[in-house]
């Protein structure tokens, strides 16, 4: 069976880059570091570090226990950071980071399932770019990712990709914009001012051909890689605007926009990424559990 203790002290070791530092970060004398290192590894049948120079490098096998042990002792503080916030009533935290791509809308309804647990929960959102996110999710500062991709493949970063579900894209103008289109749908698009997601926005490409598949030429007024912004600028009436369905009843209520039509074609895909295979987070589980109901794909009726 796994030693934990050596494989903690072989963590210990990895982190700092050397035995040294690490005795020195730990209070721990080299010797024993070193003596544990050498028991795992021949406990393990493989080599975890190899000479380079005056230090230590990791070997291939030793960087895949490294991504094993970093999971593991992470577990190990959430574990002990729930007992905690259970023994004194305190709110256990949930770390989220939301793609800027991600409406804002749509996130509040993917985290809602997660305010909703018998335990008390503090939920902590970051937003950001969604590499930025990543980059965070790694070193375990984030539980959890929401965007509208999938971890890519060519990316450095260990983790798992959960489908939480999707919506069709459609569109939406104030009042006063929507007087001044064509009549019918989608020919009221035709030459109308457009607000577009940016270039990160994994719905963007696929919005263009279907614009381009109807023959329609809208001017582009406008980019934003901030799904907020570009709300903004739909709301004082700047130009037309793309959003997730799902979210249409909500916009035509409280911002008083108006429901053009949809590209039914045309899909959003959302995502938890997590460093886990196997969800352990109640937060993370929570939110993944309510997306196995398939979400709605139809326009808001009430707009």
């Amino acid at each position: 069976m796994l030693n934990y203790k050596q494989l903690h002290h072989f963590w210990i070791v990895a982190r700092a880059g050397g035995i040294v530092r690490a005795a020195e970060r730990s209070g721990l004398a080299p010797q024993t570091l070193s003596g544990q290192i050498t028991t795992l590894e021949t406990a393990l049948g493989v080599s975890l570090f190899k000479r380079q120079g005056r230090g230590l490098a990791l070997t291939e096998t030793g960087r895949m226990v490294l991504d094993y042990a970093e999971e593991i002792f992470r577990l190990g503080t959430e574990l002990e950071e729930a007992l905690r916030s259970r023994a004194t009533g305190r709110a256990v935290p949930f770390r989220v980071g939301v793609a800027d791509v991600v409406p804002k809308a749509i996130a509040w309804l993917l985290l809602a399932p997660s305010m909703d647990l018998p335990e008390p929960m503090r939920i902590v959102c970051r937003e950001g770019k969604f590499d930025t996110l990543l980059g965070e999710l790694a070193i375990h500062k984030l539980d959890v990712v929401l965007a509208d991709r999938p971890l890519p493949q060519n990316m450095d970063v260990r983790g798992y990709s959960h489908a939480l579900g999707e919506s069709t894209i459609a569109f939406f103008a104030t009042p006063a914009l929507a007087a001044t289109l064509k009549k019918g749908f989608p020919e009221c698009l035709d030459a109308a001012p457009l607000l577009l997601p940016g270039a990160e926005a994994s719905v963007r490409g696929p919005l263009l051909r279907w614009i381009e598949a109807a023959h329609l030429h809208p001017r582009i007024v406008g980019e934003f890689d901030d799904s907020a912004l570009m709300r903004a600028f739909a709301e004082a009436g700047a130009g037309v605007f793309p959003s997730a369905a799902r979210v249409g009843e909500q916009l035509c209520r409280q911002a008083g926009l108006v429901h053009l039509g949809d590209a039914g074609a045309v899909i959003e895909t959302y995502y938890a990424i997590s460093v886990e295979r196997r969800l352990t987070h109640p937060a993370v589980r929570a939110i993944s559990d309510a997306a196995t109901a398939p979400a709605p794909r139809g326009h808001p009726e009430s707009c």
